[in-house]
């Protein structure tokens, strides 16, 4: 659903969706962060992967944080009251590989909660090259439509152009007329993935921290990733 002017006033929710494991949605969310913070927004953390917590060890001592499990009920009223909590904060949630069924599920308690909530619904579904992230995508935006989606095509996976299915699917029309847009989001170096994790590093805390080249990949990375998330928030 395309947004006015009056929602894009509004706190977002932003999801870092696409229920499947390893098509990048950790990354996502900490660039996502790492942008609004850069912005000096006023930010909270939902880490709904709780089998691998990444995000919320990186960045659990810097932001306020939930740990929820959003494939049961009382994971999403939990969501609805801390978006209630946060009064304008925004919240970057960061979903697990097997959230899609939960979403399916349960996904109606937030969208039927967000003209109360005063919040808009923002989706960064990451995608691989593979159709079944299309099949989820479509699965996604019947049970959620009120969110706006942007599709984030992993470079992990390829150059954009290898990503045929997608750029020429009826859902990335679909997407587009909405008010949606296509981006491709920057492959970040395995070793520095490594140190980000391994290490439970912020990317301000890896920028002093790491050896000099592996800080200058990261800052190559990071001018990329904050570009497509500008692009997204508009």
């Amino acid at each position: 659903m395309k947004s006015d002017n009056t929602q894009q006033q509004r706190a977002r929710i932003i999801l870092s969706a696409g229920s499947k494991g390893g098509v990048g949605k950790s990354m996502v969310s900490i660039a996502t962060i790492d942008t609004l913070l850069a912005a000096g927004e006023d930010l909270a953390l939902v880490e709904s992967d709780t089998s691998n917590p990444d995000v919320f060890k990186m960045y659990g001592s810097t932001l306020p944080h939930r740990l929820m499990n959003l494939d049961t009920v009382d994971g999403w009223m939990d969501l609805v009251n801390y978006a209630d909590e946060m009064k304008g904060k925004t919240i970057v949630v960061n979903t697990a590989a097997r959230n899609n069924e939960g979403i399916e599920r349960f996904g109606a308690m937030l969208r039927d909660s967000l003209p109360e909530l005063d919040r808009e619904l923002v989706t960064f579904w990451v995608i691989n090259r593979q159709r079944d992230s299309l099949e989820l995508l479509k699965a996604f935006m019947g049970a959620l439509p009120e969110s706006t989606v942007h599709v984030f095509r992993n470079g992990y996976f390829g150059d954009e152009h290898k990503f045929e299915l997608y750029n020429g699917s009826k859902i990335r029309g679909t997407i587009e007329a909405n008010g949606g847009r296509s981006f491709h989001f920057p492959d970040l170096a395995d070793r520095v993935v490594d140190d980000l994790y391994s290490k439970r590093l912020t990317i301000e805390t890896a920028l002093q921290d790491l050896p000099i080249g592996n800080r200058a990949e990261l800052k190559r990375w990071r001018g990329m990733a904050q570009d497509v998330v500008r692009g997204a928030l508009g």
